[in-house]
Parts: structure tokens; sequence; C-alpha cells
């Protein structure tokens, strides 16, 4: 059986009702917004731009699979060497 979620209950509920009261929250939603259109354009224009992003999350997202391989073998010898 289906049991019913009230609007007073659902945290989206809570948490949209809370964004339509604050005037400032529609500001930071039209932000991002204008940026992404404006970098959509930018790209249309100068093709080239969408390459050096992709290639900068490519460097980022290598850099972090670097660094989170670090982070388990330290954690890995920590647990292997650690006191019975």
């Amino acid at each position: 059986m289906e049991e019913k979620i009230s609007m007073s209950t659902c945290p989206m509920a809570k948490a949209c009702k809370g964004m339509m009261e604050k005037p400032r929250t529609s500001l930071w939603m039209i932000i991002p917004g204008l940026f992404f259109v404006a970098l959509g354009i930018a790209i249309i224009l100068y093709p080239q731009i969408l390459v050096w992003l992709v290639a900068i999350a490519l460097i980022v997202m290598g850099l972090a699979m670097l660094m989170m391989v670090n982070f388990m073998r330290s954690f890995g010898k920590r647990i292997h060497n650690r006191p019975a």
C-alpha cells in the first residue's frame, strides 16, 4: 500500500516554498542561467572553446583520480599496518 506524502512533510516542497518566499533566490538562479546562455553563444561563435573546456575537464578529472589513488594507497597501508 502506497503512503501519501503531504506537502507539509515533503522536503522538496519545503525547499521550493523557501525559494519562492525569498526574492534573492531567483537572482542566484538567473546568474548561472545567463552564464550558460552566454557560454553556449560563445561556443557557437568559437567552437574551439568547447575543446578547451573538455581538455580542462579531463585534466581535472585525471588529477582527481591520481589524488584518490594516492589516498587509497595510504589508507590501505594504515589499515594493514595497524596493531591488532
